[in-house]
C-alpha cells in the first residue's frame, strides 16, 4: 500500500498546445493511460499537397499495454479527425456521447474499422471505469450537441478536462451545462482544471446560439423575394436546426450541399438531434422545379476551403448551382486564424456575380469568453490551472484570469506538446518531455511526407527544376546522346534558346573533363554536372532550380 502512495499522476499533451487544433492529450496513473480526443490539424500554407496532420503518438505505442481507451469530449474534427489513422496502430475502445459516437462510426465505415473498433456510448451524468481511472461525463454546450467536460478522477485527485464549452442558459437543444455538477465536483476538491482557452482573450459572456435564430429570421423577413444561400460548419447542427426553422416559417423549401454537410445532417436526425418539418428537405435535383425565393441552399465553404460547395459555386465549377445576381448569400461563420485570405477570395468573387454577401452577426462563438471560464473557476476552485486548447496567447489570457481569480502562479502551467507534468496533492511540476510530432497525411500516404520532401516541394514551387538527360556508352563511357536539357518551372525553354545553348556547351565542356579522367563513377558525374549548372544557373539568373542529371547507358 505504500507504493501505492507515491505514485503521482501524470498528464502528457501530445498534441494541441500552441495551436488550434490536433487535440489530444494522455494521462497516466501507474499501469493505466487514458487518451482524451484524438484530433487532427488542418495543413498550413507551407505544408504543400498536405491534406491533413494528425499527431504522432510514439508515446501510446511503446505503451501499449497500460492504454486502457479513448474517451472523446465532442464531435469536431480536431477532436476526432484522427482516430481513423491511430486507431490502426492504437486499437482499444472509444467512450463517448450518442451524436458523437454517431459522427465517428461515419469516419470508421470510410475506413472499414467498424468490426475492429470497440465502441461505447455513454450518457451525461454516466461514470466509466477505465483501470486505475474513473471518467463522469458533465454536460456542457458547445457549438456540436453532446459536449462534455471531463471529471476524471485517480488516486492522486480530480481533474477536470472542460472540453470546448460555452455556458449557453437557453441552447437550441437539450439542457443548459450541468453547473451544479460542476459545483458539487468543486466542493469535493479539484486537483486541476485543464480548460477551453480560445476566447480567453474576450471579455464578458459568449452569446446563446438563440440569438443567430433571430438573426436569421429578420434575414428572411428582409431578404423575401431572393434565393437564399448559407454557408455554415458542417458540424453545427444547432446552426442548421435554426436555418431549416426560419425557412419552414417563410415556407421556403431547404437543400443540403456539401458531402460532410449531408453526412451529419444525416446522422444528427437519424440519431434524434434535427427535428426537420415533414417535405421541408429537397434534393438538389429539385430547385429547378420551385422559384428562387421559395428555397434556401446550406452549404459547406465557410471557411473559403477550395474544394468546397460554396467556393465551387462561387468560382461557377458547381455542376448543379450557379450564383445569380440578386441572391443572398450568407456566412455563418468566423474565418478560422490563417483562412482570411480563402474567405475573402470567395466573398469578392461572388460580389462581383452580383450576390448579396452577409458575414457579419450570422454567428456566434461556441466557446466561453473571460466570464464563463471565471464562472468554471469559482465553481471547480482547483488547486492548479493548466489551461489547454489555444495558441499561446490564448493559453496566457487563461493563466491570466486563473491569477485574478487566487491561483498563485506557481501553481499555473502553461505547458507544450510533449512535456509531462506530474501531480500529487503536495505538489506539480514539468518533469519529462517525450517523443511528438506532426506526421503529414497526402492521400492515402500517412508518413511518407516529411520535411525533406517538402522543403522538395517548397524548392519545386519557388525555383523549378531542370533535367539534364545523356546517354554513354556501357563500357567505354563514350557520349552517345545529349546532354539535353528539359525545365519545367524554370524558364520557357523557347523564350529562353540563347540560355539553354550556353548550358549545354557549359555542361559539354564539363563532361569531357570528367570522361577524359576516365572517371567511370556516375555519382562522380552527376555531381559534377549539378555543381556546374547550379554555378552557371545561378551567375546567369540569380535563381537556384533544382537539377536533376539522368545517366542513360547503352550497350552496343
Amino acid at each position: 500500500m505504500k507504493k501505492e502512495k507515491k505514485l503521482k499522476l501524470r498528464i502528457i499533451p501530445l498534441g494541441g498546445l500552441e495551436q488550434i487544433g490536433m487535440n489530444i492529450t494522455a494521462f497516466e496513473y501507474g499501469d493505466s493511460i487514458i487518451v482524451v480526443d484524438c484530433g487532427l490539424a488542418f495543413p498550413q500554407d507551407d505544408m504543400l499537397g498536405v491534406d491533413l496532420v494528425i499527431p504522432d503518438v510514439t508515446y501510446l505505442k511503446d505503451n501499449i499495454a497500460k492504454v486502457k481507451g479513448f474517451v472523446i469530449t465532442h464531435g469536431h474534427e480536431d477532436h476526432i479527425g484522427a482516430l481513423p489513422y491511430i486507431l490502426k496502430d492504437i486499437n482499444v475502445p472509444i467512450y463517448t456521447t450518442k451524436l458523437t459516437m454517431g459522427i465517428i462510426e461515419n469516419k470508421l465505415k470510410e475506413h472499414n474499422l467498424m468490426r475492429s473498433t470497440r465502441r461505447k456510448v455513454v450518457r451525461h451524468g454516466q461514470s466509466i471505469n477505465l483501470g486505475q481511472f474513473r471518467i463522469e461525463f458533465i454536460k456542457t454546450n458547445h457549438s456540436i450537441q453532446d459536449a462534455s467536460a471531463l471529471a476524471i478522477y485517480s488516486p492522486a485527485g480530480i481533474v477536470v478536462h472542460t472540453g470546448d464549452f460555452k455556458v449557453d442558459y437557453t441552447p437550441v437543444f437539450g439542457d443548459a451545462i450541468d453547473l451544479q455538477r460542476f459545483a458539487e465536483i468543486g466542493k469535493k476538491g479539484v486537483l486541476a482544471m485543464m480548460s477551453d482557452s480560445t476566447n480567453a482573450e474576450r471579455p464578458g459572456f459568449t452569446m446563446s446560439e438563440r440569438t443567430v435564430g433571430h438573426t436569421f429570421d429578420n434575414i428572411f423577413l428582409e431578404h423575401r423575394n431572393t434565393r437564399i444561400i448559407i454557408a455554415t460548419f458542417a458540424s453545427n447542427v444547432d446552426r442548421v436546426q435554426q436555418i431549416i426553422n426560419s425557412a419552414y416559417k417563410y415556407g421556403r423549401k431547404v437543400v443540403v450541399e456539401g458531402r460532410s454537410m449531408v453526412n451529419i445532417i444525416s446522422t444528427a436526425s437519424e440519431l434524434g438531434y434535427l427535428q426537420i418539418p415533414d417535405k421541408t428537405l429537397i434534393e438538389i435535383d429539385q430547385l429547378r422545379n420551385y422559384p428562387d425565393e421559395k428555397t434556401v441552399i446550406i452549404t459547406t465553404g465557410s471557411q473559403g476551403e477550395s474544394m468546397a460547395a460554396l467556393s465551387r459555386m462561387a468560382a461557377d465549377v458547381h455542376k448543379k448551382v450557379t450564383i445569380k445576381p440578386g441572391d443572398t448569400v450568407i456566412f455563418s461563420s468566423n474565418p478560422i486564424p490563417g483562412n482570411e485570405k480563402a474567405v475573402s477570395k470567395v466573398i469578392n468573387e461572388l460580389s462581383q456575380k452580383g450576390a448579396d454577401v452577409i458575414f457579419q452577426d450570422a454567428h456566434v462563438s461556441g466557446h466561453a469568453c473571460q466570464e464563463e471560464l471565471k464562472l468554471i473557476y469559482s465553481l471547480l476552485r482547483p488547486k492548479y490551472a493548466i489551461p489547454v486548447h489555444g495558441e499561446f496567447r490564448h493559453l496566457k489570457a487563461n493563466a491570466g484570469i486563473a491569477q485574478s481569480l487566487g491561483i498563485p502562479k506557481e501553481n499555473i502551467f502553461i505547458m507544450q506538446s510533449g512535456e509531462v507534468i506530474e501531480l500529487s496533492a503536495d505538489e506539480a511540476k514539468i518533469v519529462d518531455r517525450v517523443h511528438t510530432g506532426a506526421i503529414l497525411v497526402d492521400g492515402l500516404g500517412v508518413g511518407d511526407v516529411g520535411n525533406i520532401v517538402l522543403r522538395d516541394r517548397q524548392h519545386l514551387a519557388e525555383d523549378g527544376i531542370l533535367i539534364v538527360v545523356l546517354t554513354l556508352e556501357k563500357r567505354s563511357n563514350q557520349l552517345l546522346a545529349g546532354p539535353d536539357i528539359v525545365s519545367r518551372g524554370f524558364v520557357y525553354v523557347r523564350e529562353s534558346e540563347g540560355l539553354m545553348e550556353e548550358a549545354r556547351q557549359v555542361l559539354h565542356e564539363t563532361l569531357e573533363e570528367c570522361l577524359r579522367k576516365r572517371n567511370a563513377d556516375w555519382s562522380k558525374i552527376k555531381m559534377a554536372i549539378r555543381d556546374t549548372m547550379n554555378e552557371f544557373i545561378w551567375k546567369r539568373t540569380k535563381r537556384k532550380p533544382m537539377i536533376l542529371p539522368i545517366i542513360m547507358d547503352v550497350d552496343l
